[in-house]
Order: C-alpha cells, then sequence, then structure tokens
C-alpha cells in the first residue's frame, strides 16, 4: 500500500524513519512490483533488503502465498503494519490496527459490492482482524480512541496494545501560499465512505450557502472513487467543488487559504487531516468524537455529526466569527501539532520490535 493514503502514508513514514534511526537491526521490506524502483532509492541504509512482492493485499494470494514468501527469510520478528495478518502465518509478528470502523458500520452501503458478497467479505474481515490481534505479541494503534475498542470488541488485554501517535507528514509545505482563486471556502480531506459523514456536511454547507452572502463554496478533496462520484452526482451544484486528488504542496495550500477544515466523521482512528490543518494554521470544526478530541484537544470547534442542524449553526458561526476563533484557536492548536513527530512514531516502533523478543 505503499502509494495509498492513509496506511500508505503511514508505512512510509514508519519505514523512512526506521531506516534512519536505526543502524543496528536488520530489515526486510516486501513490495509490489510497481513500487520496487521507487523504493530502492528511497531505502539509504544498506541492512535493509528489499524483496519484490507482486500479491495485492485483502487478496486469496496474500492468505495463502504471502506466509511462504514471508517465512523463506527466517525473520524474527514480522510487522504487519494494517490488520490483514494472513491466518496462517505463525511466526511472531506485530499488527497495526488503524482501526474498528467496519464493526460498527456494517451496511452494504460501505461496499461496492452486492449485498451477499459484502456479508461474506466483511464475515472474513471479522475473522481475520480477530485473529490477528489475538496472536500478534504486540498490537500498535493510533489513538486511546482506538486502543479502547480493541480492548471492548476484540477482547484483548491492556498491556498488549501500545498507542502511537501518527503525524502531520505535509508540515514542511507550511510556506505555500494559499489558494486565492476559489474565494471563501470550508475545505474537506479524505475519502466518501459512509462513516465520513458527507451527506450530513453536504447538506448543512447547502443551507448555509444558500443563506449567506457572497460565493461561498466547500471544497472535497480526495479520490474520485464510486463513492465520491455518487456524492457528486446527488449534488451538482457550482458551490461545491468536487476537487479529487491533490500533491501535499496543492494540499497546503488549500489548507493556507480555508476558513476552516471542517471533519464531520462518524467514527475515526485517528484523524490525520485534523493534525495536517493544525500544524498549517488552519482552523479545525470537527464531530465531537473521541479520536478528534484526543489529536486536537480544546483547539477546535467541535460539534453533534448526528446532527445536520448542529453542523449547520457550527459553520455559520465560524464564517460570522472567523478572525475571532482564528486568534483564539490556531497558535495553540499549532503548538500542539508539534508534539507528534514520525521521527517519535519510528523509535516508539522500535522499542516494541525489540520489545517483543522478550515477550516470546
Amino acid at each position: 500500500m505503499w502509494k495509498q493514503t492513509g496506511v500508505g502514508r503511514y508505512t512510509r513514514n514508519i519505514v523512512l524513519n526506521l531506516q534512519k534511526i536505526d543502524q543496528k537491526n536488520h530489515y526486510v521490506l516486501f513490495v509490489r512490483a510497481e513500487d520496487f524502483e521507487n523504493l530502492k532509492s528511497q531505502i539509504k541504509n544498506s541492512k535493509w533488503k528489499i524483496i519484490k512482492t507482486d500479491i495485492k493485499w485483502h487478496s486469496l494470494s496474500e492468505q495463502l502465498k504471502f506466509p511462504q514468501v514471508i517465512k523463506k527469510e527466517k525473520l524474527d520478528l514480522m510487522h504487519f503494519p494494517y490488520f490483514s495478518v494472513p491466518i496462517f502465518y505463525n511466526k511472531p509478528h506485530v499488527v497495526t490496527i488503524h482501526d474498528l470502523i467496519i464493526n460498527h458500520f456494517s451496511t452494504g452501503k460501505a461496499s461496492t459490492l452486492i449485498y451477499p458478497a459484502y456479508l461474506v467479505k466483511r464475515a472474513a474481515y471479522k475473522f481475520i482482524i480477530e485473529r490477528a490481534a489475538k496472536k500478534a505479541q504486540k498490537i500498535i494503534t493510533p489513538s486511546n480512541a482506538t486502543k479502547q475498542e480493541i480492548i471492548d470488541h476484540l477482547k484483548i488485554a491492556e498491556n498488549k496494545i501500545d498507542v502511537i501517535y501518527e503525524a502531520a507528514e505535509i508540515s514542511n509545505q507550511k510556506s505555500v501560499v494559499g489558494n486565492q482563486k476559489y474565494g471563501k471556502y470550508f475545505l474537506y480531506v479524505g475519502n466518501a465512505y459512509p462513516h465520513k459523514n458527507l451527506d450530513r456536511l453536504v447538506q448543512a454547507f447547502k443551507n448555509l450557502a444558500g443563506g449567506s452572502a457572497g460565493n461561498l463554496k466547500l471544497i472535497l478533496v480526495g479520490e474520485k472513487d464510486y463513492f465520491y462520484q455518487r456524492l457528486e452526482a446527488e449534488n451538482q451544484s457550482d458551490n461545491i467543488i468536487f476537487y479529487g486528488k491533490v500533491s501535499d504542496k496543492e494540499l497546503a495550500g488549500l489548507y493556507a487559504n480555508a476558513i476552516a477544515l471542517v471533519a464531520p466523521s462518524l467514527m475515526e482512528g485517528f484523524g490525520l487531516p485534523v493534525l495536517e490543518a493544525m500544524s498549517l494554521n488552519c482552523l479545525v470544526v470537527a464531530s465531537d468524537i473521541p479520536a478528534f478530541k484526543e489529536i486536537a484537544g480544546e483547539n477546535a470547534i467541535y460539534f453533534n455529526p448526528q446532527d445536520e442542524n448542529d453542523i449547520y449553526l457550527k459553520l455559520k458561526d465560524v464564517l460570522e466569527n472567523v478572525e475571532k476563533y482564528k486568534q483564539a484557536k490556531i497558535e495553540a492548536a499549532f503548538k500542539r501539532s508539534q508534539q507528534f513527530s514520525w521521527k517519535k512514531a519510528a523509535a516508539q516502533t522500535l522499542n516494541i520490535y525489540e520489545s517483543s523478543f522478550s515477550l516470546r
């Protein structure tokens, strides 16, 4: 998943920082053929070996063939940076579980599959993640909110789970001048899966834009997959811009000039766009869910994500009082964002690797 958002961003940053801070241990990195050349140019540590492994994630080959590929390397410990651990892999391993969103959002609306096929896929997911959590030496998760979810839903002992916060990868772009051509706009960054709650956000925004002066816009940034295409088809409006994918530099510019980032999710494992916005002096308006409150603290304006009218009222309040809120929140939010570091995350991950040997 090297080139993907979310898990891909996590994996890239852990790998690239581990190779800088650890000159003692030897590593084997399993990568797909399409990423092989790119990775060869980025891995500078001579103790790292890259294995071309053209196996698609979430596939039958991942479950049946990948364990044999791993075993050939005679590893002391394997880190799976995603829940999808092959069920026949029985050697010591660490797994990162980013969230348990699928445990809460079981509707077939969250899948492009026909409903019976979706139910089979969801049952397989639950079996794999429960087995991975129980068999792992250690579980890494990005927030205390998700740690509690793992304890409650997967029945895992608290001392087996370590929280390692993620960080804002694009904060080094903060000198970028904001994009001025869109005028006043609220910004959303992420995919359009059902738990992201974009239907309520879009409707709240329509109510706001219909009663506001000026050409207010909502910019939605994310890959135009099935979910975004459906949302766009249902919401044709000059005030709503379905922006698509962006480079980190372009995204930093969008953060810099926005009235605020709006994060309306019903549930999250961490909340990377919230942290990115904080690191780039962009005001945050977000759902009052545990993960966002853990990351942003008192440095965001919160709303009830289940209440469309509350979303509308908070956006209206921010639009009318944006300078007041920026003076009250921005500086403290930026300072808080600096507490999150990929280098720190990599160092904590290395500690887990090394401590795992004593658990065996």
